[in-house]
């Protein structure tokens, strides 16, 4: 179907990426100052008798909001900047705004203001957001050690936020700039795609890696590879090299725990964990933990049983002479993929062959566009907006981002909404997982005025070759809508401050609603859809949709395992014993044993008293440094609300427009700017229930949270 006629002209422009690593900080200075500014007009200006929302709070919270306009485009270059002195600005900008943040909320003279206002609330007519606002800055000032008497100890916190500031920073920087591999003979890849192994970097033949390959550790060349290998001790190597191949982070992830353990003592809390949760849905530990345990002993018996499956087909696959009895976890994804082959069908190359990136991207975008009544248009500079260049220069980053102008479609006005932009091939200090950045918040000004959205989806899939464009395993297909999710969220929230804008929720709601779009990925009719062969254009059979459809489960016990054993490790160890267990800890050890008790899949046979010392996996990717600490949880919660959503409103009709645009007006739009339980309350007229989350895992005793 064609695009709908849009207004010529977009009242916004994009943003420019057009940043010097110079101006990058100056810019951020000049912002740090304009808010300080804020700050001490407010102190000097507002009694402490005369203090309210409205001249103190609003004034802050207004800045704050211009703030983010060219806050979150600064911080973003460290992410996808092809410039290393760039990105090396971006993280030193952030350094700055997070010490300015830590100086902000340690402002005493501030403090005593807005807990005056929060005293006197009663006393004013705040909207929900506004009161929110309130709520949750007077916890900030207190979380962040002005509860804390003046003295040491306050002065200890200080120095200890600080430094955790400086630590993820380079712990970021270290998996951004991360680029080793392996060298390996051309027989070793046995089995491994051929377009994997054609873009591989080949030896210099006077060098010692003289017909050799190089495999890196990002996605595109590891997860094939691990899938596809013949040769067990290939994916042993592969393995050991990807659980190794940031070992400079676990120092930093170590001393960040035990800093984090003792920020939360000295607040008063008895750890890191109590601290987290107090603001989040699920409020206690002892809740979350309940929960991670129950669903382990309901899975645990499943996994064994799927892994004799699983050892039955490596049996018959190495024969009965060479196997050794052992199921180790570079096994997995081997024996997982030829399992869907021979048990169900399910060639994941042949079904990638029917989603080419480009078109499937194109045909996400219209289906998302009808339910929730949206029009994505490729961004034309002529026919979009007025910029003086006539050209894309300075709006893109690299020559591989698309961007996309969206808008409302016709039915719901035509208006503009904001822009998207896609990142999705991997490079050099690119951010090596798969994320959404908002690069400017959605929020109307002090005047009054409309600031429109623009987002970003970064991921890393292969690179199109000479012969054949990038194909989505399904996998892949899913990560795409769950990220594009995301951006949806992003674009179409309308909140008054930025702070609470799109997925700015709670943590262990913001996974919600990009979950409850993966359910689309097993929908036949989606599917038939979103597919078009690249070579013949046509759609997928409806024979490969049933297989696949019928594969969902298949080891979905030794999944949602895999995905408590981080949840638990998360929750152990920001919730210790005692100061001095943290500061013992070895956190390799514990989450490589945990991973092997948990799933039941064996790792490497070390002997002596460091037998779990293998690998160095919970530093690999940043979540549990990067905000999910204590909130990993929030992937298997938010799982619940998600399926609830789903199966209550979308399985019936899944591109029922009515329910698309209640479902965007209702949960999507409101980002964190209300209580997240009353966000799904109002949406689904009932309180959340679990039993869609264990129908879908096939467990039909439903139990609470």
């Amino acid at each position: 179907m064609p695009p709908e006629r849009k207004p010529k002209y977009a009242p916004q422009q994009p943003p420019l990426f057009m940043a010097s690593p110079r101006s990058l900080i100056q810019d951020t200075k000049r912002l740090i100052e304009q808010s300080r500014k804020v700050q001490d007009e407010v102190v000097r200006s507002v009694q402490l008798k005369t203090a309210t929302f409205a001249n103190t709070l609003l004034p802050l919270a207004q800045n704050e909001n211009r703030v983010a306009l060219e806050s979150h485009t600064i911080t973003f270059y460290q992410a996808v900047s092809p410039d290393a002195a760039l990105r090396d600005a971006s993280r030193e900008a952030k350094k700055l705004f997070s010490e300015f943040g830590i100086e902000t909320a340690m402002r005493e003279d501030l403090f005593v203001l807005i807990d005056a206002v929060l005293r006197d609330s009663q006393d004013e007519t705040l909207d929900i957001e506004s009161q929110l606002l309130l709520e949750k800055e007077h916890k900030k000032y207190l979380s962040n050690g002005l509860g804390i008497p003046a003295g040491p100890e306050r002065e200890a916190f200080k120095k200890i936020k600080k430094r955790l500031s400086e630590l993820s920073t380079e712990f970021q920087k270290n998996l951004n700039e991360e680029n080793l591999g392996i060298w390996l003979e051309p027989q070793e890849l046995e089995g491994v795609p051929g377009d994997v192994v054609e873009r591989l970097e080949k030896g210099q033949d006077d060098g010692p890696n003289k017909d050799k390959l190089r495999l890196m550790f990002q996605y595109p060349d590891y997860f094939p590879t691990m899938s596809h290998a013949r040769n067990s001790e290939t994916r042993r190597k592969v393995f050991l090299g990807y659980e190794n191949k940031c070992n400079q982070n676990v120092p930093l992830f170590e001393e960040t725990i035990i800093l984090r353990d003792k920020a939360a003592r000295l607040l008063g809390y008895p750890d890191h964990a109590t601290f987290r949760l107090e603001d989040k849905m699920i409020k206690s530990p002892h809740t979350v933990n309940s929960f991670l345990e129950d669903l382990r002993s309901r899975l645990a018996v499943r996994g064994c049983e799927e892994i004799d499956k699983l050892k039955q087909l490596k049996k018959a696959d190495m024969g009965v002479e060479k196997y050794d009895g052992h199921y180790y976890l570079w096994d997995h994804r081997f024996y997982h993929r030829m399992m869907l082959e021979q048990q169900f069908s399910v060639d994941q190359q042949k079904i990638s062959e029917y989603f080419p990136l480009n078109t499937t991207v194109q045909a996400m975008l219209e289906a998302f566009g009808r339910l929730f009544g949206l029009v994505f248009s490729d961004f034309d500079l002529k026919d979009r907006i007025h910029i003086a260049a006539g050209d894309r220069s300075g709006h893109i980053w690299h020559e591989d981002v698309q961007l996309f102008s969206v808008w409302d479609d016709k039915a719901d006005g035509g208006e503009f909404v904001g822009y998207l932009y896609l990142d999705l091939y991997p490079r050099q200090g690119k951010f090596s997982h798969a994320a959404n950045f908002n690069v400017q918040p959605s929020l109307s000004d002090a005047d009054g005025n409309r600031r429109y959205p623009a987002t970003v989806l970064v991921c890393n899939f292969s690179r199109p070759t000479s012969t054949k464009p990038s194909l989505l395993k399904h996998d892949e297909l899913v990560m795409l809508f769950h990220e594009l999710g995301h951006g949806i969220h992003d674009h179409v929230s309308k909140t008054a401050y930025s702070r609470f804008h799109g997925t700015m929720t709670v943590q262990d709601f913001c996974e919600a609603p990009s979950q409850m779009l993966e359910n689309w990925c097993w929908m036949p009719l989606q599917l038939q859809c979103l597919s078009r062969h690249y070579l013949t254009d046509e759609n997928i059979s409806e024979d490969m949709i049933q297989n696949l459809i019928r594969s969902k489960n298949v080891n979905s016990g030794l999944f949602y395992l895999r995905q408590l054993h981080v949840s638990i490790f998360d929750m152990m160890i920001h919730q210790p014993e005692s100061h001095d267990a943290i500061e013992k800890i070895n956190s390799s050890e514990l989450y490589n044993s945990l991973w092997e008790g948990i799933t039941q899949l064996e790792g490497p046979k070390i002997q002596g008293e460091h037998r779990y010392e293998w690998g160095h996996g919970e530093v690999t990717f940043f979540h549990l440094m990067g905000g999910y600490d204590a909130g990993y949880y929030g992937y298997l919660i938010s799982k619940v609300f998600a399926l609830d959503i789903f199966y209550e409103v979308f399985k019936r009709d899944p591109m029922n427009p009515k329910e698309g645009r209640r479902y965007r007006h209702m949960i999507l739009e409101k980002g964190g700017s209300q209580p997240e339980m009353r966000t799904l309350v109002d949406f689904l007229g009932r309180q959340p229930r679990t039993e869609a989350f264990y129908k879908d895992l096939g467990l039909t005793e439903a139990r609470s949270i």
